[in-house]
């Protein structure tokens, strides 16, 4: 069982910066693989960015060159650096976690970007 607890999520204007955290507990960090999921309202839920326990990453094209995703098995926490933000990125941004044959998602945070 893998417990996940998002933070760092908020409102922002257009061009700003958020850097939102995502806490694992409960199992070994390392051994999954990890992402960030986005919902805007009216919108299914797509992937924003992901890691692997190898440290491969891959990224929505809407956030390639704006957003970084990385993780610290140390802390058994990963992050998503989000830059140059747009109101198109508002959602509600949800961590998840897979691996060892299951998947996990947090309660998720609430981004909204806005003048």
């Amino acid at each position: 069982q893998v417990q996940l607890v998002e933070s760092g999520g908020g409102m922002v204007q257009p061009g700003g910066s958020l850097r939102l955290s995502c806490a694992a507990s409960g199992s070994i960090f390392s051994y999954y693989d990890m992402g960030w999921y986005r919902q805007a309202p009216g919108n299914q839920r797509e992937l924003v960015a992901r890691i692997t326990r190898g440290g491969s990453r891959n990224y929505a094209d809407s956030v390639k060159g704006r957003f970084t995703i990385s993780r610290d098995n140390a802390k058994n926490t990963v992050y998503l650096e989000m830059n140059s933000l747009k109101p198109e990125d508002t959602a509600v941004y949800y961590c998840n976690a897979g691996g060892l044959g299951k998947v996990y998602w947090g309660q998720g945070t609430q981004v909204t970007v806005s003048s």
